[in-house]
Order: C-alpha cells, then sequence, then structure tokens
C-alpha cells in the first residue's frame, strides 16, 4: 500500500480481505494447519514452499499484523513477538553469538539495559554502554573488531533522550554493522528510523500500538537494506549454508527477507516467544487507531508539561516539546509532529513527599505501564530500573527524584487539576 498515507496504512495494511471474506481481519486460533500431503508438508519444514504448519512459527492472523506494522515503518519483512524485550533479544541474538560484541546508547529503558548488560552477558555477549550524547570520535572509538550492531531508543524510556539517529547511523555503518533502533516511544506515526539510517526496528507493541493496556507483545521490522553479504565474515549465519535446513543460504534464497526468514526459522522455533492470534487480533484493533491516539497524548503531554513547568512545587521537567528542552532541537528534526505523550518530573521536596504526590493522585493511576490510554505514573528508580546501581541509573539518565507521567487521552483539564490538587498536598 505504498501509495496511501500513514494514518490509511494504519487501517488497511496487512489485510485485504477478498470476495466474500470476513471485512475485519480474522483471529486463526489454532495451532495447527492440515494438509492432504506428506510431500507438501515436508516442502513447508525445508523452507521450499511457503505456508502455514505450526504457529510457533507462523500464523495467519500474527502475519498481516506484522505485514501492517512493517508496513508503517516502510520495511521489507517483519514478525510479531510475545513481547518488547524478546524483540530486542531476538534483534540482537539473530546476528550474535558466544564471543561477540554489541554497542548501545546507555539511555534505555531498564528492562532493556538489563538484558543487554547482565543476560546475554551470560551468553558470552558482550555490550558497551556509551552516551548517547558523545562526540563522533567517542562513538567510532568504542567499536571493537567482534561488534555485530548497535543499539538505541529514538526516544529514551523514561530519560527522554532523542538519539542523533543519523549520527550513530553513520557509525556502524563505518564499522560494516547494522543500526538497530527501538522506537516504541515515537512509533511510526512521529518517527521512521529507516529514514534516518536505521536497518531494523523493533517495537514494544504493548504501549503506544496496543494503546489499551491489553495485550503484551513486541516487533521485530528488516528494512532489507543491510548487505550482509558485504559483511559475510561477521554474518556467517545468514550468508553461508545452514546444515539444519538442508545447506540454505538465507540472502542468497530469501533476499530482503533473510533475516527475518533466520529469527522465525531459528530462534521462534527453539525458543519460542510466539503472540497468540488472539493478542494479535487485539494489537491490530489498537493500530487502527493509533494515529488518532498519539496525536491526542502528544497534545495532552505538551499542556501537561507547561503547567508543570510552572508549578512553584517543581523542580523540573523534561519533555523535548518545551522549547528549553536539550533535546528540542534534535526532536525537531526527527520527530518534528510531537514526540510521545511520556514526561518526566522532579519536585521540590524529599523523596517521601515524591511518593506522597504518587499516592494523592486520583484520576492518574500508579502503573508499571507506559503509552496507554489512560494517564498514569511511576517512580522508576523505585520500581522499573530498581535492579540498577547509582551509577547504572545516572547513565541511564534516572535520577533519584524522576517521576514518569504518561499522559493519556482523557481530557487534558481533568489531567491537570488532578495533578495540581496532589503537588497541593505538600
Amino acid at each position: 500500500m505504498n501509495n496511501y498515507k500513514i494514518e490509511t496504512k494504519c487501517i488497511q495494511s496487512g489485510y485485504q480481505p477478498k470476495n466474500g471474506e470476513p471485512r475485519v481481519l480474522p483471529i486463526y486460533q489454532s495451532t495447527t494447519f492440515k494438509y492432504d500431503s506428506s510431500e507438501q508438508m515436508g516442502r513447508l519444514f525445508d523452507l521450499e514452499e511457503a505456508g502455514y504448519f505450526y504457529t510457533r512459527l507462523q500464523n495467519p492472523t500474527n502475519d498481516c499484523v506484522a505485514a501492517k506494522i512493517c508496513d508503517l515503518e516502510g520495511g521489507a519483512a517483519a514478525m510479531l513477538t510475545s513481547s518488547g524485550q524478546a524483540a530486542n533479544f531476538y534483534a540482537i541474538l539473530n546476528i550474535a553469538k558466544e564471543g561477540d560484541h554489541i554497542l548501545c546508547a546507555s539511555a534505555l529503558y531498564g528492562g532493556t539495559y538489563n538484558l543487554f548488560a547482565h543476560t546475554i552477558k551470560q551468553m558470552g555477549i558482550d555490550a558497551t554502554f556509551i552516551d548517547p550524547d558523545c562526540s563522533e570520535e567517542e562513538l567510532n572509538a568504542a567499536f571493537k573488531e567482534n561488534t555485530k550492531a548497535v543499539f538505541g531508543e529514538t526516544i529514551a524510556n523514561p530519560a527522554l533522550v532523542i538519539l542523533d539517529l543519523e549520527k550513530f547511523a553513520k557509525a556502524a555503518h563505518n564499522h560494516g554493522v547494522p543500526f538497530v533502533v527501538d522506537n516504541t516511544f515515537a512509533t511510526p506515526i512521529h518517527c521512521r528510523p529507516f529514514e534516518w539510517g536505521a536497518d531494523i526496528v523493533t517495537h514494544s507493541t504493548t504501549k503506544y500500538m496496543d494503546g489499551h493496556a491489553t495485550s503484551v507483545g513486541g516487533a521485530i521490522v528488516d528494512s532489507g537494506n543491510f548487505d550482509w553479504d558485504a559483511y559475510s565474515e561477521k554474518f556467517p549465519g545468514l550468508t553461508t549454508p545452514d546444515e539444519t535446513y538442508h545447506g540454505v543460504i538465507y540472502t542468497k534464497q530469501f533476499g530482503k527477507g533473510a533475516y527475518i526468514t533466520k529469527a522465525t526459522t531459528h530462534l521462534m522455533r527453539d525458543l519460542g516467544s510466539i503472540p497468540s492470534p488472539q493478542n494479535a487480533f487485539l494489537l491490530n484493533i489498537g493500530l487502527e487507531t493509533l494515529h488518532l491516539r498519539v496525536e491526542r497524548h502528544c497534545e495532552n503531554a505538551q499542556k501537561v508539561a507547561e503547567f508543570l513547568e510552572n508549578h512553584p512545587k517543581v523542580a523540573w521537567v523534561n519533555y523535548p516539546g518545551l522549547k528549553n528542552d536539550p533535546y528540542h532541537a534534535l526532536a525537531n528534526k526527527y520527530t518534528p509532529k510531537g514526540t510521545c505523550g511520556v514526561l518526566t518530573f522532579g519536585i521540590k521536596g524529599t523523596k517521601e513527599d515524591t511518593v506522597k504526590v504518587m499516592d494523592q493522585l486520583k484520576l492518574v493511576g500508579i502503573a508499571t505501564h507506559v503509552a496507554d490510554a489512560r494517564s498514569c505514573v511511576l517512580h522508576p528508580a523505585s520500581h522499573t530500573h530498581r535492579q540498577m546501581s547509582e551509577e547504572e541509573l545516572k547513565a541511564a539518565g534516572v535520577k533519584p527524584d524522576l517521576v514518569r507521567f504518561s499522559v493519556g487521552i482523557e481530557n487534558a483539564e481533568d489531567i491537570i487539576a488532578d495533578i495540581d490538587q496532589a503537588l497541593n498536598a505538600i
């Protein structure tokens, strides 16, 4: 649907029913698919023919939703996972193995930081974390002989750092590795990282894409632009014969679909993490209104940020939409139509005062979630990032007094009134 605008793609992409077929994407709630010929089933297992035989690998509902997200991002191929964490894990594990190294911007979601700093380290994959505001010289100096990927978030959760995508993409390509970007907060409505040099995009679809806190999920989208064959010695899993599939060479047989095909046939086959078709169906419903909701989230967040910026009991506010925000210029470059509905702030007072303000909120709920239609609040240092040391929290941009506020799509005046009464309680 390349000729359509992104708003139309949110609704129409991925599933085009034929004459007499259901208008709404069906839920193929089946683990298996029947065939009349054993020979045909064998061809499916040998990757000689496309089709469905077991939902852990592929499912029609899931594939239609993946195709929609792929179209929204302008990619070549995509797959769904059971969570955003699984998406980030698979995106790296698909091209890195024991003895390899990845380079990451340090401003990351706490769960992603733990995944790369600790969990994959136990698997023999090392990670270096670098300040996203580093110079080009510092960035290039952080690469190693065994570096296999560069990773960052378009808008960091919860630090709200806007990553200089072109700078990181240039460095990655100068060193012959792909640039992987988690685009969860910006969504393809406000930023399409492939247009700025990214090679692979991941999402926690649990957030804005679902938008209603109904289903956990993730997605990986490949641009199809990275030339794996040009760096064959670095990525043998994609460019040399795979004996587990009778010597298939993914780049030769699947072209721009090589990366996603390998992720499906290896990682999903062996590790699982497939979303249920029911969850994919719910995700698709969320995607149909993504373009409407994201606009409202940003409008409300801008109003809330401006209110907090002028409140006498608020010490500081981070929101790239504010003119004095350090990332305002990068936001204008990469997300000119708006950033996201999340902001952070700190109050003038103690940690106990912060807790009291949060507990005093009535409309806004305390929840380990973000990017929901409903406004919610969290103290990352005590919750999502509590496993990190003080030094790690500082590198990730998580201050001790930082409150993450996910502004919903309720009436902005009601949200502000609730915040005001809570602040006035201290």
